[in-house]
């Protein structure tokens, strides 16, 4: 390789971008393991990863429907009401029976996000944000308010099981992470995602098939938060329409301190991986360090802010950087 070659990709703005996350995540886990002398103990470690599995999932997927120029606030509230819906289904319909019904509500949630933003035309924002409240509040009403357990031993293997050391959810979020990353990297329907994020009307006089793309996007994060629902259900041994609270926002900042931009057409599997950890990373640490809950929700918005500013200013460099281009 070429020095000229070797510059070049050291220059790359997301690889750059990819390691200086990189660094960061190394300096907080370096950080936390002298405040703590149980960070690194293998149980804790174990336990961070498994407790950042849940948002790992729904943000791959997340990562892939922001790429192409959506937002899905409705995946916390749809977790929860899978997990109401197989809690309260589970003797009619046996227990896998709830649980794939559980799953259908999920891809229904997505569906419809997509129909309206794709065919009616509302702001994904506004659309989702309202189907937050049709969905937790479903979850309200069909519980009466109450948890409602689900006590399936074969069931509670899904969320409470291992393969080999590794926890089953975690294994499972590998799995999607690694076909996010295959989806997004090789396949047609990733390089246009990018496309249609980037500027949807262009790819449409383009000939690609923005409103299906954008509404399969939809569809696939409804299905991810319904997965989010069907593990937490199976760990806690319960369904609960509390559950997943702001587990969007989450999500959100994960996404985005990855390197994934709100404006869309930007970002990647492997920064949403950094991101997640560095998350998990942070809820663990101060967890240890026995920080109160509720400081706990002040870090995780500090973060979502510091992520949605670094969000603006790559995108107004991006901009300054195109003008000067077109001024050179």
């Amino acid at each position: 390789m070429s020095a000229e070659r070797r510059t070049g990709i050291l220059q790359n703005p997301a690889l750059q971008q990819g390691l200086g996350l990189f660094v960061v995540f190394i300096a907080i886990v370096v950080a936390l393991a002298l405040l703590s002398p149980f960070f690194l103990r293998p149980d804790n470690l174990v336990n961070l990863v498994l407790a950042s599995s849940t948002i790992g999932i729904v943000a791959m997927f997340t990562t892939m429907l922001m790429i192409g120029g959506g937002l899905d606030l409705s995946v916390g509230a749809t977790a929860a009401l899978v997990g109401v819906v197989i809690a309260h289904t589970q003797d009619a319909l046996g227990i896998w029976g709830a649980v794939a019904l559980g799953l259908g509500v999920g891809l229904l949630v997505g569906f419809t996000n997509g129909i309206f933003v794709t065919r009616v035309g509302i702001n994904p924002l506004i659309t989702t944000l309202a189907m937050l409240g049709i969905t937790r509040g479903l979850a309200f009403v069909i519980s009466g308010g109450l948890t409602t357990p689900v006590s399936n031993e074969e069931f509670g293997v899904i969320g409470r099981g291992f393969l080999g050391p590794l926890p089953n959810p975690v294994v499972l979020f590998l799995v999607i992470t690694l076909l996010a990353f295959f989806i997004m990297r090789f396949t047609t329907y990733g390089r246009d995602m990018y496309s249609i994020g980037g500027n949807a009307t262009a790819s449409f006089l383009a000939g690609l098939p923005v409103k299906r793309y954008q509404l399969i996007a939809f569809t696939l994060s409804g299905f991810s938060a319904a997965l989010a629902g069907v593990l937490l259900t199976s760990r806690l041994a319960a369904g609960a329409p509390q559950a997943a609270a702001f587990l969007e926002l989450s999500v959100i900042a994960a996404v985005v301190l990855g390197g994934t931009s709100l404006a869309g057409g930007k970002g990647g599997i492997f920064g949403t991986l950094i991101g997640v950890l560095i998350l998990g990373t942070l809820n663990n640490g101060m967890t240890l360090l026995s920080v109160s809950s509720y400081y706990q929700q002040i870090a995780q918005g500090l973060v979502l802010l510091i992520a949605v500013g670094l969000d603006q200013i790559r995108i107004g460099n991006i901009g300054r950087r195109a003008e000067k281009h077109k001024t050179a």
